[in-house]
């Protein structure tokens, strides 16, 4: 008895045309999730109050105008006096917080000036823009 062998030219391979299309998929899922995911978010059963006053935060408004000109809530002050107005400003609130409402045509050095009073003072300091038109 002869046996035959038989040559089969079969190629072993793995078929990957679909999987670009797995990937893409895959991709765009987790780019979704990752979006809706917020990981700073605490669940905690907060104690209840009879009170239903909310803190108010109530900002202190620096304004510097083209001119240079300082304004403390709409009242004109020299830079000078800066400091210890904005400490008697802020003594009496419970959080303090400055608004600065600077002109976009002063320089880098006039928001720095007034950044290193607002450091020296330990008070929180926040930029005004505008919204873009």
């Amino acid at each position: 008895m002869r046996y035959r062998k038989r040559h089969k030219h079969e190629e072993v391979g793995v078929f990957t045309e679909s999987l670009n299309d797995i990937m893409f998929f895959l991709m765009l899922f987790f780019l979704i999730v990752s979006t809706l995911v917020n990981p700073n978010v605490l669940k905690l059963m907060l104690p209840n109050s009879k009170s239903n006053n909310a803190l108010q935060k109530q900002p202190v408004v620096l304004s510097i105008n083209a001119e240079k000109v300082i304004f403390l809530n709409d009242q004109q002050v020299q830079i000078e006096n800066l400091e210890n107005l904005l400490k008697l400003e802020t003594a009496q609130l419970s959080m303090p917080t400055v608004v600065l409402r600077i002109d976009r045509s002063l320089s880098i050095q006039d928001l720095v000036n007034i950044l290193e009073i607002g450091n020296k003072l330990k008070l929180k300091m926040v930029l005004a823009t505008s919204a873009n038109q």
